[in-house]
């Protein structure tokens, strides 16, 4: 990632929806982050888990570059559309119901996201219909946004109403030795669309000032999200489905576990492919 971080920190140009929990916007290391919320912030950045969950993540994406968060794409613009509630226990997980996410979505896309990110495909996997929710992903897809969805923290081999659609690329964690992490999802959808994405001791924001570390697939999904923004950046007249065939190259695609994201690769096919030159090595 750091070569391509190297070349650019992203474009206002290019939206990218969160869909997570409120952001502390107020962070120092978030001053002159092109923040933008669609709605309001639920209860507030209270200092729980929910907010906590979106600065953090929003760190990874939108953070001042030279701090302790990752600050993948500072330069574009990002769309927070929280979903995610805190609750009166402060152990306790965030969540979002089936009909919240799919109005985020909608929403990040009535905004001009072309990429969302989606830290709500974290529930127990099941074949359970979501109308609400595949409505909006066809929405996504009819308008070529790209959607990134966490692939969920249960140790479970499966798949959910997001992972499965075609227009979302599912996200396993791999720890920092670049294995699949332990407590990851994995699955067919996975295997065959996805990508794997650093998940492990990850440092970013958090809400209180000092940075915190976290581990699951909804960082993972940050990274990738983040890799894709930059390279809508450098070309910004590629195709979702382009962008999609560079990140997928080098697979055979047998496996339920996802390929490493590599950025590096992606940009040379995009270069190759969009500029009909053999590009320089990052």
């Amino acid at each position: 990632m750091g070569p391509l971080m190297a070349l650019t920190s992203g474009s206002a140009d290019v939206r990218v929806g969160l869909v997570d929990g409120p952001v502390a916007r107020d962070h120092p290391d978030l001053a002159g982050a092109r923040i933008h919320p669609l709605a309001d912030d639920i209860n507030g950045c209270s200092g729980g888990p929910a907010c906590a969950h979106g600065t953090f993540v929003a760190g990874i994406l939108a953070a001042r570059r030279g701090g302790p968060a990752p600050a993948i794409s500072p330069g574009c613009t990002l769309l927070v559309r929280p979903v995610f509630r805190d609750v009166a226990d402060p152990g306790a997980i965030a969540t979002a119901t089936a009909d919240e996410v799919a109005q985020a979505i909608v929403d990040c896309m009535d905004a001009g996201a072309r990429i969302v990110n989606l830290s709500a495909a974290t529930g127990e996997p099941t074949t359970r219909v979501e109308g609400r929710v595949r409505q909006a992903l066809d929405h996504a897809a009819g308008h070529g946004t790209v959607v990134v969805a966490a692939a969920g923290n249960q140790a479970t081999l499966g798949s959910s109403e997001i992972t499965r659609h075609g227009a979302v690329i599912p996200v396993v964690g791999y720890d920092r030795f670049g294995r699949p992490l332990d407590q990851s999802n994995f699955g067919s959808s996975a295997g065959r669309r996805g990508l794997g994405a650093p998940a492990d001791a990850i440092v970013s924001l958090g809400v209180d000032g000092p940075p915190v570390t976290r581990a699951g697939t909804s960082l993972a999904a940050a990274f990738v999200t983040g890799a894709i923004a930059l390279l809508w950046t450098l070309f910004p007249d590629a195709r979702a489905t382009q962008l999609r065939q560079a990140l997928g190259r080098g697979s055979r695609r047998t496996s339920v576990i996802p390929p490493l994201l590599n950025a590096q690769s992606a940009y040379e096919h995009l270069e190759g492919q969009l500029h009909g030159r053999e590009p320089a090595r990052l």
